[in-house]
Parts: C-alpha cells; sequence; structure tokens
C-alpha cells in the first residue's frame, strides 16, 4: 500500500471541493483511501474560507485534507504552505505527489515532490494553459517544466495527453484517467416522476443541458438551435441547470426553463427528465482537450447525448456520428436533435465509476514506483 499527497485546489468546475463535495479532486482520492492506501491532501483556496484540518470518510476508509487558503503561500508565519509541507513530510513520508487543479498547483508539487524526495505525479483534468492563470508572465513556461520533470501524468482525455507529449518535451510515462460517476448516484429514474419533481410540464420533448452555461462553452448555439425547433414543434422545451456566465442573457421565452445552480444530488434529476442531453463547447484551447463529465452521467442516466464535435467527443462518439454537431453551427445541432427526436440513439458504452478511476490510477502509481526503482539499480 502506498502514502499518497494530494495537492489540489479548493475550488474547480463551479464547485468547492469541501462545501460540494463533488468531482474529481474529492472522488479519485477517496477510492484511492477504499483501496486501502493512506492519503492526505493539502486544498489551497484562492478565496477566504475556513481553515484547518477536515476529514472527508466513505466506507470505512477517510482522506485527511489540510484546508487553507492562498495567503499561506507567503513564506511567513507558522502555519504557512510550506510548514505545513515539512509538518506532512515528518509524519507521513509520500510515497507519491499527485499534483492537480491547475498549472501553480504543478509547479508546486514539483517543489514539493522534491522536498520529500517523492515521486510526482501530475494530474490534468482539462487544458490547464487555457486557463487565465497562464496569462501570467513565465506561468506556461514553468508548468511545461514541471511537465518535463514529473515521473508520470495524468490526463482527462488522449487528445490532452497527446497535446501535453506533444507541447511539454515530457519523456515520462502518460495515462488517461477520465472523468466518471460515483457509484449509485446516476441512473435512469421515471422521467414524469422527475419532471413533476422539477415542477416542469410533464408532456413534451425535453432537450436541456446541466453544467457551464457560458458563451466560452458556446451554449448560444444552443439557444439559437432550440429557437429553430420551437418554430416547428409547439411540444419543444429548453432545460438548463448550471452557474451562468457573466454577461450571458437567457432567451425570453415560455418553454425555456432555468433551473439555477443545483446540488450535485439533483443533477441526476434534471438529466433523467430530458429526453436528450446537449454537451455544447467549442473548439478551443479548453473545449479541444476537455472530457466533459456531464457525458457519463447523462449515458448513466439512460439519455441520448448530442455533443459538440471536439476532439475527445469524436473519438468517443466516433460510432455515432448522428449524435454529433459542428460545434457553435445551430443549423447543425438543430439538425442532430431532429435526427435524436426521430430515432433516439444512446450511447451503448460502459460508464466507469470514480473506484473504477481510482484502481486504474492506483495501478499507475505502482508502475511508476516500480519504474523509478528499477533506474536507480
Amino acid at each position: 500500500m502506498m502514502n499518497i499527497l494530494v495537492l489540489s485546489k479548493r475550488q474547480y468546475t463551479n464547485k468547492d471541493l469541501v462545501d460540494d463535495r463533488y468531482g474529481r479532486l474529492r472522488e479519485i482520492p477517496l477510492a484511492l483511501a477504499e483501496a486501502g492506501h493512506t492519503v492526505y491532501g493539502i486544498c489551497l483556496s484562492y478565496r477566504i474560507r475556513q481553515e484547518g484540518l477536515w476529514e472527508d470518510g466513505r466506507n470505512h476508509a477517510k482522506v485527511t485534507w489540510h484546508l487553507l487558503n492562498a495567503d499561506k503561500l507567503l513564506p511567513v508565519g507558522s502555519s504557512n504552505y510550506w510548514k505545513k509541507i515539512e509538518m506532512i513530510g515528518e509524519s507521513f513520508h509520500p510515497d507519491i505527489v499527485w499534483a492537480c487543479s491547475d498549472a501553480p498547483h504543478a509547479i508546486f508539487g514539483h517543489l514539493v515532490a522534491k522536498k520529500l524526495k517523492s515521486l510526482l505525479i501530475i494530474d490534468l483534468y482539462d487544458n490547464f494553459e487555457s486557463f487565465g492563470l497562464t496569462r501570467l508572465p513565465g506561468m506556461t513556461t514553468a508548468f511545461r517544466r514541471a511537465l518535463r520533470k514529473a515521473r508520470g501524468i495524468t490526463c482527462v482525455s488522449k487528445p490532452l495527453a497527446k497535446y501535453v507529449r506533444d507541447t511539454s518535451g515530457c519523456l515520462c510515462p502518460i495515462e488517461v484517467i477520465e472523468n466518471a460517476v460515483p457509484e449509485n448516484t446516476f441512473y435512469p429514474m421515471e422521467q414524469t416522476i422527475c419532471r413533476r419533481e422539477l415542477k416542469l410540464p410533464v408532456n413534451g420533448i425535453f432537450i436541456g443541458t446541466t453544467g457551464a452555461i457560458s458563451k466560452s462553452r458556446g451554449i448560444e448555439a444552443l439557444f439559437k438551435a432550440f429557437e429553430i425547433l420551437a418554430q416547428e414543434r409547439p411540444d419543444v422545451h429548453l432545460v438548463l441547470a448550471g452557474a451562468r456566465g457573466r454577461g450571458l442573457s437567457l432567451p425570453n421565452h415560455p418553454r425555456i426553463h432555468y433551473l439555477g445552480l443545483l446540488p450535485a444530488e439533483r443533477v441526476s434529476l434534471v438529466l433523467s427528465a430530458l429526453d436528450i442531453a446537449v454537451i455544447c463547447n467549442r473548439k478551443s484551447l479548453f473545449g479541444e482537450y476537455c472530457f466533459p463529465q456531464k457525458f457519463y452521467e447523462s449515458v448513466a442516466c439512460g439519455v441520448p447525448v448530442v455533443a459538440a464535435a471536439t476532439a475527445s467527443m469524436l473519438e468517443l462518439l466516433q460510432d455515432y456520428p448522428q449524435n454529433l454537431y459542428e460545434p457553435e453551427n445551430p443549423e447543425s445541432l438543430a439538425s442532430a436533435l431532429r435526427c435524436q427526436m426521430k430515432n433516439p440513439c444512446p450511447w451503448q458504452g460502459n460508464v466507469p465509476t470514480w473506484n473504477m478511476m481510482g484502481k486504474k490510477l492506483a495501478d499507475f502509481f505502482h508502475k511508476c514506483l516500480l519504474e523509478t526503482a528499477g533506474e536507480g539499480k
């Protein structure tokens, strides 16, 4: 069994790791702990939040998180980030430092792993070079240097893994660890019951999306595609659930239903209420390399998915061309939606769980440790 130290920011994908207990950077460390590994984490908030220890537990396993605010990065005070690293190193001796969540944490990861004499594995749940922080002078250069120093890299999609290999010059192993779903959370539910629970009309054809409702994701193509379909059919409705981007105005239409930002446990209700789930995206440094978590959540709920034909979706849906649309093209999206209304075609692959991804990650950690040990002989 391994000792694993996770480095992560606290707020990501419009969620808070502690308050919302949601997503990759909460679920995979828990899966590792459930498999018998000892997992500690340092969770850095870029906003002012309560600090201290937080134990996140499930099924008699736990992950111990040290919660710190970003001002603790400054080299002053008895409780700063770097003194916390020293304390963990003295008492915990991690075999692996898994540095996650953004470019600064990859850079911190290199420094921490070197200080603790641990193996550095960097995780990319998105293309961090598309994040605003990489606009800071020198950030991309330092990030790519950290990738070259890593002894392993985990990426959310195959296109991202290829991009990292091509742009960073790294020579270490790269493993694809996709996003997944929690067990016993996303599953098909009776559509009528879900619509009533959400106070939606019971009858009609419901298309919709959950997650970020933002211009950066090409959401306006969905608005225009709905307007096209709404003129053709009086029974088509559009459901939106998620954080609305700044400066984005929702169309004023009686058959558009905005549910706001919902707790994670209610997302499955929304998806099960739909006839077709839509995943919007753009061909951009972000969109081409991300793996939308909503894809597997929708599939697990038994809902057909229409997705923008970005690199990761093109690969996953290569046998389902009718489920793809040209990014930011409302006519293409409307056409794909008509196709699914006429002949629904749910994706038939296996939906991975976070526990499955945790096992895959642990196997990769073992591989990297063995390779490093072999180099030392």
